[in-house]
């Protein structure tokens, strides 16, 4: 448990905030609610592309430290550093505090490969020689599904939640807010719109059914939902490695595969440019995100008081226009450019700095 504290320097508590992703790494330093500034570090595509999550965290650690002495900002003013929480099993929602048994989880190499995996081990590199906490919030495999949505066709395999629950749950929250509501009183299908989709169903606070990034839409850079068929043939009769199906379903797939390039502003001055390959595939792309959100309209069942569209892809007009089309009958589609994941990781620190909310303690699955 982080236990309260008072500020080091005696004026607002000072923490820095660490999420990596699949192709950068972001960092901000926070004085309280307030930002005092942001750096996002993109990585070289032989720096990341397939290489292992364990290969990458040198790299990574350097680029946070470079960006503070960029900043000219002394890492000893920090009360706290959260960062983004990955694919750990058995947790919930809220913050938890950087612990052994979690670094050993991450570092033990069998959790779905996910850069989200690293936010931990950084926030402990950068905190513990400082010995303040370091703490993940939100994380991307935090786990408050039915029940129901856990049974599959396989008795052996059961569906665990995977999405983007941090800015997913922050968007619900700032939506929830822009109405003079509360989150928890609102049923809400969020889409968020990345490098990975996925999309959620909101009720009473909690994420209750997923469509992950591998359950749903291809991506810019994720193929996304496939034939079962033709995976196991290829795993069976084409001799690909399981690395090599796993490159191929995450980091070099959608738009990447289809049309070359994970950049849909590319994609866009293609199709504006005449290209109708490029076209047909971008309208694919927000059918499928289409076809995710109907998914998961029974969860809430077919009652929602919004669709929320957010993540760097919403700022595309034309994604969005194209995915309104097709299910702006089911319930108000509301787009939310970007993310809020840096502020919502301060947030939820600043609340345990300040005793206002528990940090929990990390015990894996026996």
């Amino acid at each position: 448990m982080v236990e309260h504290v008072p500020p080091r320097g005696g004026g607002a508590y000072e923490m820095l905030v660490i999420n990596p992703g699949s192709t950068s790494t972001k960092v901000a330093v926070y004085a309280g609610e307030d930002e005092l500034f942001r750096e996002e570090m993109v990585h070289a595509q032989a720096e990341v592309g397939c290489r292992a999550l364990a290969e990458q965290m040198p790299m990574r650690e350097a680029a946070v430290r470079g960006a503070l002495e960029k900043r000219g900002y002394d890492p000893r003013r920090l009360d706290g550093v959260v960062g983004r929480g990955g694919l750990i099993p058995g947790l919930d929602m809220g913050g938890y505090r950087v612990n052994e048994a979690m670094c050993q989880v991450i570092r033990s190499g069998k959790l779905v490969s996910h850069a989200s995996n690293l936010g931990a081990l950084l926030a402990e590199a950068v905190a513990a020689p400082l010995g303040i906490p370091a703490v993940i919030y939100d994380a991307v495999g935090a786990d408050s599904m039915m029940d129901i949505a856990r049974i599959t066709g396989m008795p052996e395999i059961h569906r665990q939640s995977f999405c983007h629950v941090l800015n997913s749950r922050a968007m619900g929250r700032e939506y929830a807010k822009s109405l003079g509501r509360e989150y928890a009183d609102l049923r809400l299908l969020v889409a968020h719109l990345g490098g990975g989709i996925s999309i959620s169903a909101h009720l009473g606070g909690k994420i209750i059914d997923v469509v992950s990034d591998d359950g749903g839409p291809f991506s810019p850079e994720r193929a996304g939902s496939l034939p079962i068929h033709y995976i196991i043939d290829m795993c069976f009769d084409k001799g690909y490695t399981k690395e090599e199906v796993l490159c191929k379903q995450r980091g070099n797939g959608g738009l990447k595969a289809l049309l070359g390039t994970s950049d849909c502003r590319e994609v866009e001055r293609r199709i504006a440019a005449g290209d109708e390959y490029a076209a047909l595939c971008y309208r694919a792309q927000a059918y499928q995100i289409a076809k995710g959100i109907g998914n998961l309209a029974p969860a809430l069942s077919c009652r929602m008081d919004a669709i929320l569209l957010t993540g760097g892809l919403a700022h595309s007009e034309l994604l969005t226009g194209m995915v309104k089309d097709y299910v702006a009958l089911l319930a108000p589609v509301v787009v939310m450019p970007g993310e809020n994941e840096m502020r919502a990781l301060a947030l939820g620190l600043l609340r345990i700095l300040r005793g206002q909310e528990r940090a929990q303690e990390y015990q894996p699955k026996k």
